[in-house]
């Protein structure tokens, strides 16, 4: 004889099967559209790549495209948020006798490969980087970029703080750690992305050895020897 709560199993079962099913249908579609979206940047470029360009790359509408993301700005910044979620992460996951600047510089090093597995997952690495060109080189891009990494290093000076045992608003130092940090990576950033080599290798040896540097460049003596 079959159990009454065997049967309410199987039927829930079978309908956590049909919403599973259903998520990875979306999924599909979402990184279908996010793939033609940063290959038609790619090659043909922001400004002149449309919603109806993309949405017709996948053979879908344009209303389908507005269920997944609010325009094509968000298509080309949905892998760096997701690299800049991961690098949150790490920065709160760091232990606490690392001082602020260290556990920054170790959490980009040390989740680089995490970063790459989960972008990879979504869109080849090699597009990704080729789209992140695209974004220094695209003024509305890049603008936006800057906007978004200000309120980036914002949520950092207040994890920093909140680390620290710290108000961010009395104590300036999480503010300026974080923006020091910043400024780093954006000068690797703009050196990678002038530079030949542009893969992920190469961003991630240029950022580590910038990122190594900084506090012994602080440190250090900076006054010109006199000339003899």
């Amino acid at each position: 004889m079959t159990s009454p709560y065997s049967l309410i199993w199987e039927n829930t079962s079978d309908e956590r099967n049909i919403l599973n099913l259903r998520e990875r249908k979306k999924r599909r579609t979402r990184d279908a559209l996010l793939r033609a979206a940063l290959e038609l940047f790619a090659t043909r470029g922001y400004e002149e790549t449309t919603v109806d360009d993309i949405a017709a790359a996948v053979d879908v509408s344009q209303r389908t495209f507005f269920r997944y993301f609010g325009g094509k700005e968000e298509t080309a910044f949905f892998v760096p948020r997701l690299a800049e979620a991961l690098v949150i992460d790490a920065v709160r996951a760091r232990p606490r006798e690392e001082v602020p600047l260290e556990a920054l510089r170790r959490a980009v090093v040390e989740s680089w490969d995490t970063i790459h597995e989960a972008v990879d997952e979504i869109v080849p690495i090699e597009l990704h980087m080729r789209v992140y060109r695209v974004i220094e080189s695209t003024p509305a891009l890049l603008a936006a970029h800057l906007r978004r990494a200000a309120e980036l290093e914002e949520q950092l000076a207040r994890i920093i703080a909140e680390r620290e045992g710290l108000d961010v608003d009395a104590d300036p130092r999480p503010r300026i750690v974080v923006a020091l940090f910043g400024g780093v990576i954006r000068v690797t950033e703009r050196l990678w992305s002038a530079g030949d080599d542009l893969t992920l290798d190469g961003l991630r040896a240029l950022t580590t050895a910038y990122l190594d540097q900084v506090g012994p460049a602080l440190a250090g003596n900076w006054r010109a020897e006199p000339s003899p």
